[in-house]
């Protein structure tokens, strides 16, 4: 009880921080003393509807859910892949599907930070029964966003409802995709990375929570390992046992490390018990548990699995309503790979 007292007091502490920061002091506005602002996450999208296909395409999410379900369990790791993608997906130019467009070197799905991106010829199959199913109906954007919920369900993550109505994008570009953080950088940078995109500091430590699943390769760790700052040195806040399972295991630079070590296939909050022992994979995570703006967050989550499931809904939710276009702002892709 008094965790989950603390957290939601470190949830409020930080947001009312992130708010007063972009607070405009020459706002005189003092006929509502009491005004509320509230969340744009919070308000409705116009265009947006849990109910959007109920009449034009009705088995949409169960055809959607049962194909989940099939390939998840052939390979539990897709999991982890459809969750990266779709934040890829997101935080460039919005949840509009534009990481799944298939232009030779000029897309995202071109950039460096997409080269070990999967899930997109599974997205298209999905689009293809879809297609017989309701043709010219179902968005690759809706598909996504569904596709990430069933998919964070069927690992055993929680379960949201998603508003449907987003419209395709039809611009894609790889320049624009390789600002997206890779693991090295500094925890001020990924927070106005996240604020870029209408997330908060919370969101950030929750989202990164995904990590509870899923893989990294050696080759993006081993500058900790083995030329740390100087060649022959390892990174000093890697607890020296995980370093030496490192330095023995990545020699190969082609192999894929689990990024949870301790409970790999199962979503839960051991992520964050393993950064506080100092066993962060990647560096960013490890800079977590340093910065005091983070730190106290990690902590509250460490030891409180069922807050962790119910943020990371709230933030997924969130995340999936970033720059969205309705309407006439995009189309209803016939093929998730190109433009009509």
């Amino acid at each position: 009880m008094k965790l989950s007292a603390l957290l939601i007091c470190i949830i409020c502490s930080l947001l009312i921080t992130a708010s007063r920061a972009g607070d405009d002091t020459n706002n005189n506005n003092s006929s509502a003393p009491f005004a509320v602002d509230i969340p744009a996450y919070l308000l409705p999208i116009d265009g947006l509807d849990f109910d959007y296909y109920m009449k034009t395409c009705p088995g949409m999410e169960g055809i959607i859910a049962n194909k989940v379900k099939e390939l998840i369990a052939k390979d539990y790791t897709y999991g982890a892949s459809l969750i990266r993608l779709y934040f890829h997906d997101c935080a460039v130019r919005g949840c509009d599907a534009s990481i799944l467009l298939d232009q030779p070197e000029t897309s995202e799905k071109y950039a460096g930070p997409s080269k070990t991106l999967r899930g997109f010829e599974f997205i298209n199959e999905i689009k293809a029964e879809l297609e017989k199913q309701c043709p010219q109906t179902v968005s690759c954007a809706d598909i996504l966003s569904a596709v990430v919920r069933d998919a964070t369900t069927a690992i055993g993550g929680p379960y949201w409802q998603v508003k449907y109505g987003r419209k395709d994008g039809r611009i894609s570009r790889s320049e624009e995709a390789e600002a997206i953080p890779m693991g090295r950088e500094s925890i001020t940078d990924l927070i106005q990375y996240f604020q870029s995109m209408g997330l908060s500091p919370v969101d950030l430590v929750i989202l990164l929570g995904a990590h509870t699943i899923g893989y990294s390769s050696c080759a993006s760790i081993r500058y900790r390992l083995y030329n740390y700052q100087g060649p022959g040195n390892c990174d000093p806040t890697i607890d020296p046992q995980y370093t030496n399972f490192l330095t023995r295991y990545c020699q190969d630079p082609t192999k894929k490390v689990q990024l949870d070590p301790t409970t790999p296939t199962i979503f839960d909050s051991v992520y964050y018990q393993n950064i506080q022992k100092n066993m962060g994979l990647l560096e960013v995570e490890q800079k977590l548990f340093v910065d005091s703006r983070t730190a106290p967050l990690v902590k509250a989550l460490a030891n409180q699995p069922d807050l962790f499931y119910m943020q990371f809904r709230a933030a997924m939710v969130k995340l999936s309503k970033t720059l969205v276009l309705t309407k006439d702002e995009g189309e209803v892709r016939l093929n998730c790979s190109a433009v009509n």
